[in-house]
C-alpha cells in the first residue's frame, strides 16, 4: 500500500464522486486534509467521516469560482500549512454545446475548469519547491485527449488542462515536484449517474473492453499512487482510467 503518513493533502471538490473517494482513500494511507467544497453539507459529511479515522481534516466550504473568496480561505485555513499533495478534481459539466452553436459571450465550462488549477498550484508550489517535494495532481477527462461530440466547452476545457499540467511539470521538476494529469473514462459519479442520460452510458460501456464504469475509489487509487512516493519518478503524463474506451 502506498504510503502517505506524514503529508497534507489539499484535494478540491470533495464532497462527492472521486474527490469524496481521494480524500477516502488518502485518509487510509495516512494522509491529514485539507477538503475544498462548495456544497457545505456534503463537505461537513465527509469531514466527519474522516476524523472518525484519526486523520488531521480541515473542511472549507468555498466556491472555487471565486478567486477572491479563495484567496480568503486559503490564507485563512492554510497559511500555516505545509501543503504536500494538490488534486485539483474539481470541474463542472455544462450543457451539451456544439461549435456552431456556442456564442462569444457564452459562460464556457473552461472558464471554471481553467483558472482554479492555476490560481491553487501558484499558491502551493512555492513552498513545495522550498521544501523540495511536492505532487499536483489534475484530473483531466479522456475528452480532453480525443474530443467529445457536443462537448465541446468540455473537451477543450480538459485538453487546457494536460496543457498545464505538462507546463508546470517543466518549470518545477528540478525542485522535486512532479505534475502529472488522470484521464477518467465514464465514471460512477453522482453526477453522471443522475444527468447523464442512460443511452449514452450504455453507448460508452458498449465500447470500453471492460464493460463498465469506473467506480470513484478506482481513479483514487491511481491519484494516491501518484502522490505517493512510489511514482518519484513520475512527471508530465496524463493517464487514462478508463477501462480501455477510446484508447
Amino acid at each position: 500500500m502506498m504510503n502517505l503518513q506524514g503529508r497534507t493533502a489539499l484535494i478540491t471538490g470533495a464532497g462527492q464522486g472521486i474527490g469524496r473517494a481521494c480524500a477516502e482513500v488518502f485518509a487510509s494511507r495516512g494522509a491529514d486534509l485539507v477538503l475544498l467544497e462548495k456544497n457545505s453539507s456534503t463537505l461537513h459529511e465527509v469531514a466527519e467521516e474522516i476524523r472518525k479515522t484519526g486523520r488531521r481534516v480541515v473542511p472549507v466550504a468555498v466556491d472555487l469560482t471565486d478567486l477572491e473568496a479563495l484567496r480568503r480561505e486559503l490564507e485563512k485555513n492554510c497559511s500555516n500549512l505545509a501543503i504536500d499533495i494538490l488534486v485539483n478534481n474539481a470541474g463542472s459539466i455544462g450543457p451539451e454545446q456544439q461549435a456552431r452553436s456556442i456564442k462569444p459571450d457564452s459562460k464556457l465550462c473552461w472558464e471554471f475548469t481553467s483558472p482554479y488549477p492555476l490560481f491553487l498550484i501558484q499558491f502551493v508550489l512555492p513552498s513545495m519547491r522550498s521544501r523540495k517535494w511536492g505532487r499536483i495532481i489534475n484530473i483531466s477527462s479522456i475528452y480532453g485527449v480525443i474530443g467529445g461530440k457536443g462537448e465541446v466547452a468540455y473537451s477543450t476545457a480538459k485538453a487546457g488542462v494536460i496543457g498545464l499540467t505538462k507546463s508546470v511539470a517543466r518549470e518545477a521538476g528540478a525542485d522535486g515536484v512532479t505534475v502529472n494529469a488522470v484521464l477518467p473514462g465514464l465514471t460512477r459519479t453522482p453526477t453522471i449517474e443522475n444527468f447523464m442520460a442512460k443511452k449514452f452510458k450504455d453507448a460508452i460501456i458498449q465500447e470500453t473492453p471492460l464493460g463498465r464504469g469506473a467506480e470513484p475509489q478506482e481513479v483514487a487509487r491511481v491519484i494516491a499512487f501518484l502522490a505517493s512516493d512510489d511514482a518519484s519518478f513520475i512527471t508530465a503524463t496524463a493517464i487514462p482510467i478508463s477501462g480501455g474506451w477510446a484508447i
